[in-house]
Order: structure tokens, then sequence, then C-alpha cells
């Protein structure tokens, strides 16, 4: 999975942004300001980060300054200022893009899912769980004995599941990352692909689909 480094002293804001990262499965990481930033990309790798302006201690353009002195990575500034002055010192100071609060949670994903693509950084396609793997652009759910090909939305709905496997994923959540907010349709249509998903992989006894009551489903990966 992709790593996106959220850097914001707002946690409403970092909560709001992972949320919908998280559902476009994408793998999150927070930081409640540059410094931390600056200390976590030190040590661990990054594939893009979400840089609010106004922080503390070091703020967005000096925290991009910062990062663009050793690290090629595709940065997505945010901020609640409009002003064609904020932009100018945003780009200067090395951003590639930029959204101004209040933003549309989805276009925040449209844009990252842009800027990895104009940076080559390839989107995960296929997750393992022990022998186990799922090929989201084949369709296929595999291991060195079995292979069974998947219905689209039958691989999606695996594929989000087993991005974090023990996670419980709403129906909702589910509903808006793979049919999309405007679906007019109801929650059933979860419970319907549920139960064929679980009769597709019965010759995987590794992947066990539960059901947590009033709540939605998480893959168990025993």
């Amino acid at each position: 999975m992709n790593t996106i480094l959220v850097v914001d002293d707002d946690p409403h804001i970092r909560k709001l942004i992972k949320l919908y990262l998280e559902n476009s499965l994408f793998s999150v990481v927070e930081a409640k300001d540059g410094q931390v930033a600056l200390d976590y990309v030190t040590h661990s790798k990054v594939d893009l980060m979400i840089v609010d302006v106004m922080m503390p201690r070091i703020d967005g353009i000096e925290l991009t300054e910062g990062i663009r002195r050793y690290l090629d990575i595709p940065i997505l500034m945010v901020t609640a200022k409009g002003e064609s002055n904020d932009k100018v010192k945003g780009f200067q100071a090395g951003t590639d893009d930029y959204l101004v609060k209040p933003f549309d949670p989805v276009e925040l994903v449209l844009r990252v899912k842009s800027l990895l693509k104009r940076y080559n950084v390839s989107l995960t396609k296929v997750i393992q769980l022990g022998d186990v793997f799922i090929d989201l652009a084949s369709l296929t759910v595999s291991s060195n004995q079995e292979t069974v090909e998947l219905k689209k939305k039958e691989c999606e709905l695996l594929f989000m599941l087993a991005s974090l496997p023990g996670r419980i994923f709403t129906r909702t959540q589910l509903i808006e990352s793979l049919w999309g907010i405007n679906y007019e349709g109801d929650e059933r249509t979860v419970d319907v692909h549920i139960k064929r998903l679980r009769e597709r992989i019965e010759p995987f006894p590794s992947l066990s689909i539960t059901t947590v009551r009033g709540l939605g489903y998480r893959l168990e990966d025993k």
C-alpha cells in the first residue's frame, strides 16, 4: 500500500483525511506539526505528503522547503487561506498542488492519485496475505493450489477488506468507496456481494469475512 503522511495540527482534519484515504486503500501516517513530520521522514519511507500551512514550530512552507532539500516526493499543500500570495509561497517552496479549506475529501483523494501517477509511483494492485494473492488487475484471488476469478465489484470489495485485515468497514464506507457517494441503492447491496464473495473464497480457508453486528464487515487473516 502507498503510504501518505498527513501533517496538520487539527486532529479533526487529520481524522477526516485519514478516513477517506484509507477507504481508497492508502496507508496513512499522521503528524501534528512540521517537526514531527521531519523526524518521521528521516527514518521512514512515505510516498506522498499532505501538508497544512499554518502549524506550530515548523509551518507548512518551512516544512516543504526542508523536505525539498533531500526528498523528491509529491507534496499537496492544504490551507485555510485562499489568497494568491499564499499559493505563490507554497509553489515557490516546492509544493506540487494546492487545496483550500474547506475542501471536498473526494477531490483530495483524486488529487493524491493524480500526483502519484505524475511521479510514477505505482498504485498497489496486488495484496498478499500469507500464501493468498488478491489481484485487482486480473480480478483473481489465488494461491499455489487454486485460482478463482471474481467479478469486478467482488474483487474490489475483497481488496478493500484485505487492505486492512481485522479492521471493521461499515456498509456506508464500503458503499461510498466502491459504488460512489451518489449511489441511490440501499446497503443490502453490500450484504448480497458479501454473501457471494464468501462462496467464492471458500477454497481459501485462511480468508474469512466476519459480520460485526450493527457495524459492518472485516476480513480475518488466519
